[in-house]
């Protein structure tokens, strides 16, 4: 059977080339990577005993497609208590990892040939998602704007867009892979211009508990009707691994996700259901340690690369720079990270997935040690190209 008779949709997506990269650059037994979001610690013990205790307890059988009652409970208390979130445990599902609940949401919510606006630089998975479900995906750049969504941008897309019917936008907040936090007045502002063109709102708040002096505002706080909040342990807690995610919607809206979830994975695993539990209870702190340490990298890297003439957006959350590759350089994302890779050893992420192929992420979920060799590396760098240009 040929590969043109499988389904055009899945065709036209490529797999992930953040994760290409990362195998490609990974060959070399040397490489010192700061590519993906995957932080450098190990989940708190409190939750790994849990996870023993569950396996001890034979809690292996399989759970509510919801997820179990007690961790719905558990998130529900949780994200009220950090975040405002105004949700029971009837309109939150757990997922297998918060891609997962991105994925059952782009399904549930928009119709064949509907289109949603991706605000640019941007996570990769919310263009193939969009794609994978005949939804077309219009890209807005935000690099004028300080990488933040504008009123203004979502109206002149609509408007330049007639041809399509828009029905949602996504916002990620913190962002991967500017670590732009938006402010509360931000969000407010963006309201008004969301609710007369009735968007859906799918608010991805993975990296709400990262952030550097600055509140993590969601935008279901004044759009509780149409937004769907992506949130989950992978970075709060460290647990990238054990992928558990969580989707929180309103009543009307919820059971139909909770649908296409069952469909997709029946339920995440019960073990980890379990010690989920654990770290939503009694881990309300445990990203505290983490934010203290990601801010003092982040601070290194700020003064390090801006002493090398280097421009970014400030980060205020999560753990990643997206810097310019300096224009002296004459190279796309890829040539430069691949340059770094091959000649000195240290790999990060080219920002043409995220769309902008002008810039590299640089994630500093990693020791000071590979951050120090991250600057060696880009000054080793401008040296060699000065004594070229001789």
């Amino acid at each position: 059977m040929e590969e043109n008779q499988l389904n055009p949709d899945v065709l036209a997506v490529t797999p992930s080339a953040l994760r290409q990269f990362d195998h490609e650059i990974s060959a070399d037994p040397q490489i010192v990577k700061l590519t993906l979001g995957e932080p450098d610690f190990n989940v708190p013990e409190h939750i790994q005993i849990a996870a023993i205790r569950s396996i001890k307890a034979n809690q292996s059988h399989y759970p509510y497609y919801w997820g179990i009652q007690t961790l719905r409970e558990a998130a529900s208390t949780y994200y009220r208590d950090k975040f405002g979130y105004r949700y029971s445990a009837d309109q939150i599902i757990c997922t297998v990892g918060a891609t997962e609940g991105l994925s059952a949401t782009f399904k549930a919510l928009f119709h064949a040939g509907d289109a949603v606006l991706i605000p640019t630089p941007a996570y990769p998975v919310y263009q193939a998602l969009a794609i994978l479900n005949h939804v077309t995906p219009i890209l807005v750049d935000t690099t004028e704007t300080g990488c933040v969504l504008t009123p203004q941008q979502v109206t002149a897309a609509i408007k330049s867009h007639l041809e399509v019917t828009i029905k949602g936008v996504v916002i990620t907040d913190p962002s991967n892979p500017t670590g732009v936090v938006y402010t509360e007045q931000q969000l407010a502002d963006l309201v008004p211009t969301l609710r007369e063109n009735q968007l859906w709102i799918i608010s991805d708040e993975i990296y709400g508990e990262l952030t550097y002096g600055v509140a993590h505002y969601s935008l279901s706080r004044w759009l509780p009707d149409p937004t769907i909040i992506i949130n989950g342990l992978s970075k709060s807690h460290a647990m990238t691994g054990w992928r558990i995610g969580f989707v929180f919607g309103p009543s009307n809206v919820i059971g139909q996700i909770a649908k296409v979830h069952q469909f997709m994975v029946t339920t995440p695993t019960s073990i980890v259901q379990y010690a989920a539990v654990e770290a939503l209870t009694n881990g309300q702190n445990d990203a505290a340690v983490m934010r203290k340490v990601y801010q003092k990298r982040r601070d290194y890297l700020k003064k390090a690369l801006t002493e090398l003439n280097m421009t970014f957006v400030a980060p205020m959350g999560a753990f990643y720079i997206f810097a310019k590759i300096p224009t002296a350089y004459h190279q796309d994302s890829f040539a430069f990270a691949r340059q770094l890779a091959r000649d000195y050893h240290v790999g990060v992420m080219p920002g043409t997935p995220f769309g902008d192929p002008t810039a590299i992420r640089i994630s500093y979920a990693s020791s000071d040690e590979n951050l120090r060799a991250l600057v060696a590396a880009l000054a080793s760098l401008n040296r060699a190209k000065r004594v070229a240009e001789r």
